[in-house]
């Protein structure tokens, strides 16, 4: 079995973290807390099922820039005729609208709780940071912008999983929760979001363009084996910190929120945190979902110039890019929405997107052709078909309750 030294495995952690940072977004904070307080540990099940499966999508993709040194929409913007191009890439531009609404408005969201800035003030100042922080990327390069996004992680996971520590939750609800079942139709949209806010469409095309220089001079020297053995600790790692955020959420909610009027939006979550477990966390609480917002839009912004620039062939100054895509949260939030329900509606699009970015995916990886030795093996081409079928079916689940129920 090929292996890769302990220092230099570390050295190759990073695009994965990247990831990972979309995955505990505000969307993740407002679905998880909602399925947490709304039915307490019924759904603990979907999320880690939608973890588990986001281990396997990202690697996919990661192997796939590794392999063929192209991005996902690379790949799909040289193998599409011009006019399915441009409907791919108005889809995928829909998705990463919905992605920057639930980015953005949690940020702002997170601004008003501890500064009591105006929500619109606050979604300026959101997008205005996560500027800053692809600019940091730019000008040092790839591997200071994993350590920068690893560092707001460090700052999330400490704000999200303090509630346990204080308030841990039952470990026989928790066991129970692992069966799979539902609590009505309003449930299974619920499952749908959690599925929509981890399996994240944009970060599918992004992993993958992160990963199409073979980590730069991090990979001189090594074998794609050796590269693609250090991929899957860098994935497991990071979505193993990513589960236990959005699990850590969850249970916060399911323990001491479950059944409290106000746990329909995240002020309303923080006052309730306070009363109920202590002002001190939610004051941590709210620090992390700032980090949470701060950083996700980063990669947001990112995947969105990616996909842009694989499907198109186009880029656009990214500052033009990033005001585009922050005026329909802007817009919201200034006719007066509500915050916290854009949020989980955002993930439920969210879902919707996953599939134009996984099929393609499944099938590339499958095929000799394109990957060589490394295709897919055919256990993991039945377990990502699996993961595919599974979305597309919670997804026609949720068109069904949405309009005929």
């Amino acid at each position: 079995m090929l292996r890769v030294r302990p220092r230099r495995g570390l050295v190759l952690l990073g695009p994965a973290f990247i990831a990972a940072i979309a995955y505990v977004d505000p969307g993740n904070v407002a679905t998880n807390v909602t399925a947490g307080a709304k039915y307490g540990y019924t759904l603990v099940w979907v999320v880690v099922l939608a973890n588990i499966m986001a281990v396997l999508v990202q690697y996919l993709s990661a192997k796939l820039g590794i392999v063929t040194r192209r991005s996902l929409a690379g790949q799909l913007g040289t193998r599409l005729p011009t006019p399915a191009r441009i409907a791919y890439w108005l889809q995928a531009e829909a998705i990463a609208v919905a992605t920057d609404m639930a980015e953005v408005v949690g940020g702002a969201i997170a601004l008003a709780i501890l500064f009591d800035v105006p929500l619109v003030a606050g979604a300026v100042c959101t997008a205005a940071v996560s500027l800053l922080i692809l600019r940091v990327g730019d000008r040092r390069g790839q591997f200071t912008l994993e350590r920068v996004i690893i560092g707001f992680l460090a700052l999330i996971l400490v704000g999200f999983v303090a509630g346990l520590v204080v308030d841990p939750p039952s470990g026989s609800a928790f066991a129970g929760g692992l069966v799979p079942s539902f609590a009505g139709s309003e449930s299974v949209l619920l499952a749908s979001g959690i599925i929509g806010a981890t399996v994240m469409p944009h970060v599918i095309y992004l992993h993958s363009s992160l990963t199409t220089s073979r980590l730069d001079h991090r990979g001189e020297g090594l074998e794609v084996s050796r590269l693609l053995a250090a991929t899957k600790l860098d994935v497991v790692s990071a979505l193993l910190v990513a589960g236990v955020l959005n699990l850590s959420l969850l249970l916060l909610a399911a323990s001491s929120l479950n059944g409290l009027p106000g746990t329909d939006t995240l002020q309303g979550v923080h006052a309730l945190i306070s009363s109920e477990v202590g002002t001190g966390v939610a004051l941590l609480f709210a620090v992390a979902l700032l980090g949470s917002g701060l950083a996700s839009t980063a990669v947001g912004s990112a995947a969105g110039a990616e996909v842009m620039r694989g499907l198109l062939h186009r880029q656009i100054p990214l500052l033009l890019r990033r005001v585009l895509t922050v005026i329909p949260a802007i817009a919201i939030l200034a006719i007066g929405a509500e915050p916290s329900a854009a949020l989980v509606i955002s993930q439920v699009v969210l879902s919707m997107g996953i599939p134009f970015a996984l099929v393609p995916l499944v099938v590339l990886t499958a095929r000799r052709r394109v990957m060589g030795e490394h295709v897919n093996r055919p256990l993991t081409t039945i377990a990502a078909t699996a993961v595919a079928v599974c979305v597309v079916s919670l997804n026609l689940a949720l068109l069904y309750l949405t309009f005929f129920s």
